[in-house]
């Protein structure tokens, strides 16, 4: 007959020791390794270099001389090309600084009325053409006037990130697991995010257009009276068809 006791002690007193020895069991399992850390890196290039929807600033200089005011005609050119990218992925107004107190102030401070006209001129608002003065750093050299404004852009990396070697080594888990290196397809992301022309075409897909009703009308019209649907062309036309891709 024990009592209710085991060893000399009362079972409650055996419950704060189990407690702590359980707390100090589950302390240990919570040091995770390295090795799980840098494995959570995804092996989907993709993944692992996404493609960020940011914005960017898109910038133009225009040098001006000391001696003359004015565009000459290729400047007035990329002014009028800036405007018109301006009016398609501007998020905001045109900045355009113009120097002081350098040899070309005077001139340049002549240019900005032909610069605001020509990018009202590109559909930019006179309300969206800001003035700023700015102080060169070295006096002496030619200031251009800047003309920058903000836009949507997409953006992926850096590239060029090496944290494990590519040579044969037990220790690296791209080349012991068959795994793509880390840098693997950042230079693709990279290259498509700058060549994309509108950066919302790779999260969403654009509108479509309404069909063309008279073309489906005449199909529809074809197929309810048992005709063919299919498009006849002309006799000089065929042979241009069987020879594509010859």
């Amino acid at each position: 007959m024990t009592n209710g006791l085991s060893n000399g002690r009362p079972p409650r007193l055996r419950l704060p020791g189990a407690l702590i020895g359980l707390a100090v069991a589950l302390g240990a399992c919570s040091q995770a390794p390295d090795a799980i850390i840098t494995g959570g890196v995804p092996d989907d290039y993709r993944l692992r270099h996404p493609i960020a929807i940011t914005e960017a600033n898109q910038s133009l200089v225009v040098f001006v001389g000391h001696g003359r005011a004015g565009l000459s005609a290729s400047q007035r050119s990329d002014v009028m090309g800036l405007a018109r990218t301006w009016v398609r992925e501007g998020t905001g107004a045109v900045i355009v600084d113009v120097p002081v107190d350098t040899p070309n102030a005077r001139a340049a401070a002549a240019t900005f009325g032909e610069v605001r006209a020509v990018l009202m001129a590109g559909g930019v608002p006179s309300n969206g053409v800001v003035l700023q003065h700015y102080h060169p750093i070295d006096v002496q050299a030619l200031a251009p006037i800047k003309l920058n404004y903000t836009r949507i852009a997409a953006t992926a990396g850096p590239c060029g990130l090496w944290p494990e070697d590519l040579g044969p080594s037990l220790s690296n888990p791209s080349y012991s697991e068959n795994k793509p290196y880390y840098n693997f397809g950042c230079a693709t992301q990279r290259n498509l995010a700058a060549m994309v022309d509108n950066p919302s075409d790779l999260v969403q897909p654009r509108s479509e257009t309404p069909a063309y009703t008279a073309r489906r009308t005449e199909g529809f019209e074809k197929y309810r009276k048992g005709e063919s649907t299919t498009t006849v062309y002309p006799e000089t036309d065929k042979a241009k068809l069987s020879d594509t891709g010859k």
